[in-house]
């Protein structure tokens, strides 16, 4: 099973199990996660489960058209490796994760 550590903006960390095929926001969602809203529900056009990606997007690929748009409009800055979580979904049985959560998402 894949894990995610999420790290806070007080660098404080939440470490859970995904299981594969599953978004990262809905993980986030199912465990509590602070700070990740998903108020679209995990269809890439509200930018409420920005995260900044640790590890390299590679994995992942690159953002699709639409998660490209939503991250220049999320509340938090964008970076070079922000994401939406909602489009990030682990296939690697074993992948180890990190993705750091903004301070604030609306």
């Amino acid at each position: 099973m894949p894990v995610v550590t999420y790290v806070y903006d007080d660098g404080s960390e939440h470490t859970v199990e995904v299981d594969v095929a599953t978004s990262l926001m809905r993980a986030a969602l199912r465990n509590q996660v602070r700070g990740i809203v998903g108020e679209c529900g995990g269809s890439a056009t509200c930018g409420t489960c920005h995260v900044y990606l640790d590890h390299s997007t590679e994995q992942f690929g690159p953002p699709s058209g639409d998660e490209d748009e939503m991250l220049e409009f999320t509340a938090a800055p964008r970076a070079e490796n922000s994401r939406l979580s909602c489009q990030l979904v682990p296939s690697d049985e074993g992948a180890r994760l990190v993705v750091r959560v903004p301070a604030e998402q609306i």
